[in-house]
């Protein structure tokens, strides 16, 4: 073939290539323009790229993500405490970890902690396993479904606030449960229905005589069924009222009352709440608590309830804390009578002076009767701590607290308490 002909055909090919493409070409989503003038549509802000590469990290998650965020800490104190029983050191060693998953409908977070004691002239004892899990799911935009799930085993030290003088070993106390709700949006009502169901048991409480006291007859389970309705008046202020129907079961007869002591009780609560941005929470209520025994001996017990939470941030440093509550039920191992009436309050200052240095102050106080029994119970208490961060991961805390209490069983009884301790953290 001569070159001729040779360049011939090269030129009838690229012309039918080109003659084929021309349809493709005017039919371009190319803007026009040669890049150079400012009325080129491809240098208008928004126009392109339409979704630039990085608008999201999403495509960098990695392969191997896990499915949990898992966070976790080691916290070791040393404790000094003076009683009106004697004095006492301990070390302590608190691990902690949690994992957690938000995902678009669904918040799933699992706990785990523990607390090991070594009194200075004791034997390393594990005073404290604790279990919980939790779940939040929307079902729609108006539905929301929430389960929890909690396992404990924990033991007092003898000689700490809170446990009677002349007990030499606490009992070993094992609780676990479970609870469901579901709560419905409809307009400005919402809606809540939940039910729990808690089983309790004591193990022997040794006495300083040695005498060693059986509490199988505190072992029960605990059935509760809630219905919450709350009316949204304005923005910042919710009405709402509770009812609740509880069952105590016991394993066996009560020792002291010489039947089981199975219980119903229901009660009716009325009360309001309110938000003001990020700056104030309050809610108060009140109601009546009906404790009706399936002894007819044991007759009903009436008691009237009080509860209140308020919280105030005036700015990012600080925060207040303040809040009023009522208990009504069995008396447990420690207690008489068929039921206890508690009232308790509490009020909590943290106060973050810079990013290295948190400090903090604590009071309480609490008050008790027994029914069926003459004896009561009153104590208060206040504190005061701080943590300094010595960097991200780590941290040094300080606290002192103080305690004073006062019974007819076991008479008046105070104890100061100084820790210190340093937290490691994910």
């Amino acid at each position: 073939m001569s070159l001729r002909l040779r360049h011939t055909i090269w030129r009838a090919g690229a012309l039918c290539t080109l003659c084929l493409a021309a349809p493709a070409i005017a039919q371009s989503d190319v803007f026009t323009g040669d890049g150079s003038r400012s009325d080129n549509d491809r240098l208008t802000p928004g126009i392109y790229p339409a979704d630039p590469v990085l608008a999201n990290g999403n495509w960098l998650r990695e392969p191997h993500d896990p499915f949990f965020d898992v966070d976790w800490s080691v916290a070791l104190r040393g404790s000094y405490t003076k009683s009106t029983s004697g004095e006492r050191f301990d070390v302590r060693t608190i691990p902690s970890v949690t994992l957690s998953h938000t995902g678009s409908r669904s918040n799933v977070s699992a706990t785990g902690s523990a607390e090991i004691v070594q009194p200075i002239n004791g034997q390393i004892d594990v005073s404290a396993l604790r279990l919980s899990g939790s779940l939040g799911y929307a079902l729609d935009s108006d539905t929301t479904l929430d389960a929890a799930g909690r396992l404990s085993v924990t033991r007092s030290q003898a000689g700490t606030p809170g446990v009677a003088s002349n007990i030499e070993v606490a009992p070993l106390t094992i609780s676990g449960g479970g609870d469901l709700g579901v709560t419905r949006q409809f307009g400005k009502f919402n809606v809540g229905l939940t039910g729990s169901a808690d089983r309790t048991v004591y193990q022997e409480t040794t006495l300083s005589d040695g005498t060693r006291v059986n509490n199988a007859d505190q072992d029960a389970w605990a059935l509760n069924t809630g219905l919450r309705v709350g009316f949204q008046i304005t923005p910042i202020f919710e009405v709402f009222g509770r009812a609740s129907v509880g069952r105590d079961v016991f394993d066996v007869q009560s020792a002291s009352l010489g039947l089981k002591p199975d219980a119903t009780t229901s009660s009716l609560e009325a009360g309001v709440t309110g938000k003001w941005n990020e700056v104030l929470e309050a809610s108060a209520s009140t109601g009546v608590t009906l404790r009706r025994f399936d002894a007819s001996s044991l007759g009903e017990v009436t008691a009237q309830t009080y509860d209140a939470s308020l919280t105030f941030r005036p700015d990012p440093t600080i925060q207040m804390t303040a809040g009023l509550s009522t208990t009504v039920a069995p008396p447990g191992p420690s207690g008489s009578g068929s039921t206890r009436i508690g009232y308790a309050a509490d009020g909590e200052v943290a106060y973050t002076v810079n990013s290295w240095v948190a400090l903090r102050a604590l009071a309480n106080w609490s008050s008790a009767s027994y029914i069926g029994s003459t004896d009561t119970e009153t104590g208060y208490g206040f504190g005061a701590g701080g943590d300094y961060k010595v960097n991200a991961h780590t941290a040094l805390t300080a606290d002192y607290n103080f305690d004073k209490s006062d019974s007819s069983t076991n008479g008046p009884q105070e104890a100061h308490q100084v820790s210190v301790g340093i937290t490691v953290s994910r």
